[in-house]
């Protein structure tokens, strides 16, 4: 939920600033007091004792009006002390002074200091600092009434009317760092202050720059009003700042004007991007409405809402619809064009409902809006070819059977092609598995007691369209929509005690509302469909069943070996089905031969043809599988001397060989054979994927399979048909130093999105020039240490990122790489303030490189500067920012950027 949005530029810099102007007489001096020990009477130090109750000890001022207070302007509360040192009472002054880690607590107000003497006569305390053995001014007042802390070098303080008078304070209000030469006090609602720095610097005595305010007049919760305000930087002022102001503050939310960013661009000219208002609706939802305007006419708007309830539902959506014009009108390259995009995000808390839940994740838009978008940078969102969305509701009812519906909606979108694929919506409905015979105590065995049966529901409504009428009503014209009911049946069980067997029937029926008649035209030469609106059916069956087992194989060589023992366990498996023809539901029309008009050729067709789920299958299949899968294990000695237990190492991980014989066929009834498996080389680290394709039969002159053996044309046994070797791998330097801390990678837009959850595709850029997304700080390694400059001379923090791929076709004899490439990315620390990083690729077959982009950042402590290129394609761009790391400074910045060109 946002808060606090400004709606000036500087309205951010005094959120919580206290006080403005004092006059000359008010401005006491406390630096003439003067500690006389003559006749003193010095009190035994005591933690926490009442002040009332220390001065019953001294007979001559018990009449001290602090220990009864009476009538209006004295003591409403009770004041307590202590102090490390001596504590001391002057009856010559009327005046008791604490010395070293004194404290004085009167009500909610807490004050700790060196030195702090409290003036009965006047009701008053003073506070400083002591000097130290080497003369620094130490133990300076601090000064805190409920959450607020002023750390002044001295205070006074009136108990009476709690007005205070505050020297050099400094204080942390918000996000800022403030000091003040003078600060008066008048009460918990009004603060007054005079020649005041306030910065985000976190070193408040020499910042690297700082915004300086004459006079300021703070009221806690309701308003600052300043005077002459403006920004120094290095001690050299600037002309940045603002003549006077009045800012209404808040701790709730506030609605208020978004203060837009400028610049130019090459092709639109000057422009006001990201301006707007938002609203603080409620405590449970806000909107954000902000626009883009270009000098030649284009623009862009954009609606966001949050939304949270706790305990229940959260979740955000927005809006972007944008113009754009590409030149000037009447130039011959003028060019126009809009592109819109939706997005909406919404999860429910788990405590909200148990039995229901709703949620949402929509991605939706024009093909070309992350292609030709003013206002992002996301270079994984424009690499990646799709858009998805999913809204679903689903429902549990307990019971036996137990009962699942869900009801969704589900969308698809080709960037490419513009294909857009809409479910709106599928309706699923299951029943939890019935076992009819199942023992009513123990566990279930044999064929007959783990027989079960369970019914499941799916209907949908399909449409296909394309983006360019999307919403528009002639999406509906190719609609298709119906229903399909399963009852799947099973039983497994073991044979011979050491073979798994599963067996099962399963029985479809599938509703559709239209169907799809043809005939011949002899007049037009073509096949005409008619569309046959009203309920119809049709039912299939088949049969599986399946037979595996688990062999282990162990190989020891010892004990005292490095290698102790190798592993090597096998499953093999054998799977049968059986699906019938169902010809009931094939039809014939005549129709003249092309080639020869004087013959009549008989042509099968289903009226099922073209609807949901498609036909039913005509031909009758009944095929055997064939699997195997191999994990090949090593016991290893372990390093570690004081381990206990060998180390266990996989050399060969799930490498499975599979094919399928079909028993029906006449010809080519073996399928080619797929090899998929991987080879760990570091554990948990890299692991290359392998996966191949292979043949035993030959292809004809036309690149056919034929009914003979490859090793009987000539080749060999087999004919590779494809393969593709794949692997991915990330490392640091954290991985060869002795802290092994890995920071968990954060979701960040791109992914969000349906891009890569790293940074292959380059890291997305907003419009604070800011690389590092969800807040991600390049010099932030995680941990709470002190940065040491010569820990860079020897050990330079890196981390790269490579993911590599290569795929072999051999369909049809073109015996060629199709793809082969390499993508990296990573980053490095040159020295604590400095960091580079790249993304990048280079496809080998054709011999250049990918989308490449280079970043470059600077720690300039309050301050950063980054600086993104991309040097070359089609969206050659670059980018320079330097601004205030604060976010509530963040319109305190310059940015130049060179956009990239754009064709709508």
């Amino acid at each position: 939920m946002q808060t606090n949005i400004p709606y000036i530029v500087f309205c951010c810099i005094f959120i919580l600033l206290a006080p403005s102007f004092i006059t000359a007489q008010e401005l006491d001096t406390i630096s003439g007091i003067r500690i006389e020990a003559e006749r003193d009477t010095l009190v035994s130090v005591g933690e926490g004792i009442p002040l009332a109750e220390t001065i019953k000890l001294q007979d001559s001022i018990l009449a001290d009006t602090i220990l009864q207070p009476q009538g209006n302007g004295l003591l409403s509360d009770r004041v307590d002390y202590k102090a490390k040192d001596y504590i001391r009472l002057s009856q010559k002054e009327n005046r008791m002074f604490l010395y070293n880690d004194a404290q004085v607590t009167y009500g909610d107000i807490v004050l700790n200091a060196g030195l702090i003497i409290i003036d009965n006569n006047k009701n008053e305390v003073y506070a400083f600092g002591i000097p130290d053995s080497l003369g620094e001014y130490t133990q300076k007042p601090i000064f805190q009434q409920a959450q607020k802390t002023v750390e002044p070098d001295s205070i006074r303080f009136n108990f009476d009317t709690e007005r205070a008078l505050i020297y050099n304070s400094r204080t942390q209000e918000a996000n800022f760092n403030v000091r003040g030469e003078v600060t008066k006090r008048e009460n918990d609602s009004v603060y007054f202050m005079q020649n005041v720095r306030f910065t985000t610097s976190e070193n408040v005595d020499n910042p690297d720059y700082y915004f300086y305010a004459r006079r300021i007049k703070f009221v806690p919760d309701k308003k600052i009003v300043s005077g002459l305000v403006n920004m120094y930087i290095a001690d050299v002022p600037t002309p940045l700042g603002l003549p006077f102001g009045y800012f209404p503050m808040t701790e709730e939310e506030t609605s208020g004007f978004i203060i837009p960013s400028f610049g130019d661009s090459n092709n639109r000219g000057y422009y006001l991007q990201n301006g707007g208002y938002y609203f603080a609706i409620s405590d449970y939802v806000d909107l954000l409405a902000i626009g883009d305007y270009y000098t030649n006419g284009s623009y862009a708007l954009n609606l966001e809402s949050n939304y949270n309830q706790r305990y229940k539902f959260r979740g955000n959506v927005s809006f972007r619809y944008e113009r754009l014009l590409e030149s000037e009108r009447g130039f011959p390259d003028f060019a126009e064009g809009s592109n819109y995009n939706l997005r909406w995000s919404h999860s429910q808390d788990s405590k909200a409902s148990p039995s229901s839940r709703f949620s949402a994740s929509v991605n939706l838009g024009s093909s070309d809006y992350y292609r030709e978008s003013v206002n992002q940078q996301n270079t994984g969102n424009f690499l990646n070819n799709t858009l998805n969305s999913s809204v679903s509701y689903s429902k549990t009812f307990e019971g036996e059977p137990q009962v699942n519906l869900s009801l969704a909606a589900r969308h698809s979108q080709n960037t490419n092609t513009g294909i857009v694929n809409l479910t709106l919506p599928t309706l699923t409905a299951s029943m939890s598995r019935i076992y009819p015979f199942e023992p009513q105590v123990g566990a279930k065995k044999g064929i007959i007691e783990n027989i079960n049966f369970q019914y499941n529901l799916r209907a949908e409504n399909r449409i296909a369209t394309y983006d360019s009428i999307f919403f528009t009503p002639q999406m509906f014209d190719e609609a298709v929509y119906g229903a399909q009911h399963s009852i799947p049946v099973s039983t497994n069980f073991k044979l011979f005690n050491y073979l798994s067997v599963s067996t099962g029937a399963s029985f479809e029926e599938n509703w559709v509302f239209e169907t799809y008649e043809r005939s011949y035209d002899e007049e037009t030469n073509s096949v005409v469909r008619d569309t046959i609106k009203g309920f119809d059916s049709f039912r299939t069956y088949n049969f599986n069943a399946s037979l595996g087992t688990t062999l282990y194989g162990l190989k020891s060589f010892g004990k005292d070996k490095k290698i102790q023992a190798i592993r090597h366990v096998m499953r093999p498996s054998i799977s049968y089905s059986n699906n019938p023809a169902f010809d009931q539901y094939y039809d014939q029309f005549e129709q003249i031969n092309p080639a020869d008009p004087s013959q009549i050729n008989l042509v099968d067709y289903s009226r099922f043809d073209g609807t949901l789920y498609g036909a039913p299958g005509r031909n009758f299949s009944s095929s055997l599988g064939l699997s195997l899968s191999n994990t090949l294990e090593a016991k290893v000695r372990d390093k570690d001397s004081t381990a206990t237990e060998p180390k266990k190492v996989t050399l060969l991980n799930n490498f499975s060989m599979s094919t399928s014989y079909n028993l029906a066929g006449d010809s080519l009834q073996l399928s080619p054979i797929s090899l998929r498996g991987g080879i760990p080389v570091i554990e948990n680290k890299l692991t290359i994927n392998l996966a191949a394709q292979m043949d035993i039969y030959a292809l004809d002159n036309n690149n056919r399979r034929i009914d003979r053996l490859n090793i009987n044309n000539g080749g060999s046994l087999f004919r590779f048909t494809n393969a593709n070797v794949s692997f991915g791998y990330a490392f640091s330097s954290k991985d060869f130093s002795k802290d092994t801390k890995n920071k968990d990678e954060s979701e960040n837009e791109t992914y969000r999105n349906g891009g890569r959850p790293d940074d292959l595709f380059g890291k997305g850029t907003d419009l604070d020039g800011d690389f590092y997304e969800d807040g991600e700080d390049p010099f932030d390694d995680g941990e709470e240490e002190e940065v040491n400059s010569e820990w860079y001379k020897y050990k330079i923090p890196w981390d790269l990122r490579v993911n590599y791929t290569m795929t072999y076709s051999n369909n049809a004899r073109q015996n060629e790489i199709t793809s082969h490439s390499l993508m990296f990315s990573g980053n490095l620390e040159l020295s604590p303030k400095w960091a580079i990083g790249a993304s990048s690729g280079f496809d080998v077959k054709e011999g250049g490189f990918t989308y490449t982009q280079l970043r470059f950042a600077r720690d300039l402590e309050s301050w950063r500067i980054n600086f993104s290129w991309v040097p070359f394609s089609q969206r050659k761009s670059w980018n320079f920012f330097i601004g205030i790391k604060s976010s509530i400074l963040s319109d305190i910045k310059y940015e130049k950027r060179r956009d990239r060109d754009r064709s709508l």
